[in-house]
Order: C-alpha cells, then structure tokens, then sequence
C-alpha cells in the first residue's frame, strides 16, 4: 500500500515513554489504517533492541531501524518510530514525504512513564536525568521531521488520538 492509495499515513516520533505506541494505536483505529511500530518490527526480525545494542552498537541498529521505517512507509498507515529514530539522516530523509507528528512530554510526566525499565538508553543511574539529556541531544531532529506537535503530557491518550485523526483528515 503507498502514500497515494492510502492518503491517511502519518508517522509519530518522539521521545522515549512520549506514547507513540498506545497513541498511534489509537489513531490508526480511528483513521481504519494498519498500525506500524518499527521498534516491534525490528525485534521480531532480529531480535530484543537491548540486545541488538549490546551484540552489535547503536549505528547496527540504526540501518536495521532505517530499513523497517523504509518498509513501514511503503505499506501505509500509522507508523511509530523509536525514540532515536530521528538521529539516522536516512531515516529523516525517508519522513520528509509525509505528515509527521511529533509528541512531546513533559519531564514530570516522563518520570511516571519511565519507571518500568526495558530501555537500554536509560540504563543510568539517574533514567530521568539520562531522558532529559537523550531529549535536548534530539530536539532539533523531532522539530526538523514534524509537521505538527501535540503534548502527550496530561490528556487522555483517546483525546491525543482524536486530536491527531482529525489533524490528519483535515490534511486531506
């Protein structure tokens, strides 16, 4: 499926524990398009993503990453990029043909979000302050690629979603 039979894709990036996962669900329900997360894809494919990075590094994982965001693209619907995504320049060239929505969070409730574990980049001492610092790093990237934000910080996911789908519609 393209961009061209189904005018609903959208990609969501964001930070770690932002909601792109539950968020993106939800939207692709409401829209009646697939529901793509490419860290899920990269998994099943090769494997757990800590283990990914301790086997082979970060830019392994990056190019794995790139070519399930390039595969999600070409299928359509709602896609979900990992958190760090948006550092691999090929992946950012890959988004600038379609609507991306960038979820923001705030650090306050980021912290609640964050304290189940299960990621490898917030192994620290300190999960929050490692977060806050892996944000400012990727800042710029998330406000390159987007072409809307929404905060994810206090509202209903199902609103967020709402929100989201009819930001999408609208778009035409």
């Amino acid at each position: 499926m393209t961009s061209e039979a189904d005018p609903l894709t959208l990609v969501l990036v964001g930070p770690m524990a932002a909601g792109k996962t539950s968020v993106g669900r939800r939207v692709a329900r409401r829209l009646g398009v697939p529901f793509i997360d490419t860290d899920k894809r990269v998994a099943a494919a090769h494997g757990p993503i800590p283990e990914i990075f301790a086997a082979h590094g970060e830019t392994h994982f990056r190019s794995l990453e790139r070519d399930a965001v390039a595969a999600a693209l070409s299928e359509g619907g709602v896609v979900s990029l990992g958190g760090g995504a948006v550092t691999d320049a090929g992946t950012r060239e890959l988004l600038r043909a379609h609507p991306v929505v960038f979820l923001t969070v705030s650090e306050d409730a980021v912290a609640e979000r964050i304290s189940g574990g299960g990621r490898p980049l917030l192994d620290a001492e300190d999960p929050l302050e490692r977060w806050k610092q892996i944000f400012a790093e990727r800042l710029a990237w998330y406000e390159e690629v987007a072409t809307v934000t929404f905060d994810t910080s206090r509202r209903p996911m199902q609103r967020i979603a709402d929100d989201i789908a009819t930001w999408r519609r609208e778009q035409g």
